[in-house]
């Protein structure tokens, strides 16, 4: 049985007890996040209301197939935000998992309790959801390696969705080989793909960031092109494109109606307890009429058309997220202002469906901070071998 000293687990389900499996990921354990199936335990999707409205998974989504049929085995579930609605670690109903690259800090949402178990030793993948940036954060600020894919490129199916034109499923590790090996199987794609040789730099998110976290962002975008012997040159691809905060401004109504479509009636209907935040989205995006919708659409339609214009050897450079992680006890402004910059950063490559890899590159007064490449639509296999270079090569 896996010892939860974090708070990352969910407690009750165990996996039942195996033999060892064999293929590409034998001996590997993997948690998986609580809005994803998986055999004999309930989808509690970080709320105990909707869990015990909820009879166990019949069957394992399908990303925790492909995981385990190559090797891996399940630990207990990781926990997660209520519903997934958050970039934070915090949840009212079970508290908030360590961060332990960071004891006094958040671990980052909704994928926390995946997370904390991974940083933390219980295992060596997590499994988890990426919306906004619910992969890429917590791997920001816990020190891991987090991979998006390209939007529609891992099925979702057995997948509790939140907004189905953002959802992907997405990789934590703390060895940017163990990632590769997983989110290859994850894409049922075993082609060659060399790294990109050119990194950007777009002044417009790193104006988003804290100035030391957007300086430290440079100095590591510098040494990972020196380990991938690219170059590195600013770029205007993104000035005429819709700002960050447009752009998260048009998320926040495009995912917000989508949230409201999937779980307006069990809100209305069960009347769940909710964390305030968590009810104050809920209550925001119950307002958003089909004409929000239509005026926001336009927004990532241009983003996508922006990053579309990356050549297939470029990637654009960024912090992941816009500060270090905020503390367990921050204030409501204080996890707000972590909320929206890491949010008009994430929402870049959520915007324009493309693939996004975070990297525990950047050190900011002894706290991780992650350095993101976001490629056009389809170069998973590129990012993902940029990734494992980032430990290789010449500095």
């Amino acid at each position: 049985m896996t010892e939860d000293a974090l708070g990352a687990l969910v407690p009750g389900w165990r996996p039942p007890v195996e033999t060892a499996g064999e293929g590409p990921l034998a001996g590997l354990s993997v948690v998986v996040k609580d809005v994803i199936d998986v055999e004999g335990a309930v989808t509690g999707g970080g709320h105990p209301d909707w869990a015990a409205a909820h009879e166990p998974a019949r069957a394992d989504a399908g990303a925790v197939g492909a995981l385990t049929g190559a090797g891996a085995s399940l630990t207990p579930k990781g926990r997660c935000a209520e519903l997934a609605f958050s970039l934070s670690g915090a949840n009212v109903h079970f508290g908030m998992p360590q961060n332990p690259a960071a004891p006094d800090r958040d671990p980052g949402g909704s994928t926390s309790g995946p997370a904390s178990a991974v940083a933390g030793g219980l295992c060596e993948l997590g499994l988890g959801t990426d919306t906004l940036g619910s992969v890429r954060v917590p791997a920001s600020y816990c020190g891991l390696f987090g991979f998006r894919p390209t939007h529609g490129r891992i099925p979702v199916e057995g997948v509790m969705p939140l907004a189905q034109s953002f959802d992907t499923v997405g990789v934590l590790a703390r060895e940017p080989e163990l990632l590769e090996r997983a989110a290859r199987l994850l894409l049922d794609d075993a082609g060659q793909a060399a790294p990109p040789r050119r990194l950007l730099l777009s002044p417009v998110p790193f104006s988003v960031a804290e100035p030391g976290v957007a300086d430290a962002a440079r100095t590591a975008a510098q040494e990972l092109a020196g380990k991938l012997n690219a170059a590195v040159s600013e770029t205007e691809i993104l000035d005429d494109a819709p700002s960050p905060s447009e752009g998260m401004a048009a998320f926040n109504v495009l995912q917000g109606a989508q949230v409201w479509r999937n779980y307006g009636d069990w809100v209305e209907g069960a009347s769940p307890s909710l964390g305030p935040d968590v009810a104050a989205r809920l209550e925001r995006a119950a307002g958003f009429g089909q004409g929000d919708v239509e005026k926001a659409k336009p927004i990532p339609e241009a983003l996508a058309a922006a990053v579309a214009r990356l050549g297939p050897n470029e990637a654009l450079a960024l912090p992941t997220t816009g500060t270090p992680a905020p503390g367990r006890e921050a204030d409501a402004d204080e996890r707000e202002r972590a909320r929206v910059s890491a949010g008009q950063l994430t929402s870049i490559a959520t915007l324009a469906g493309a693939p996004a890899v975070s990297m525990p590159l950047i050190d900011f007064d002894g706290l991780p901070v992650g350095l993101s490449l976001v490629g056009p639509p389809g170069a998973d296999l590129g990012l993902l071998a940029a990734a494992s270079a980032a430990r290789e090569g010449p500095s």
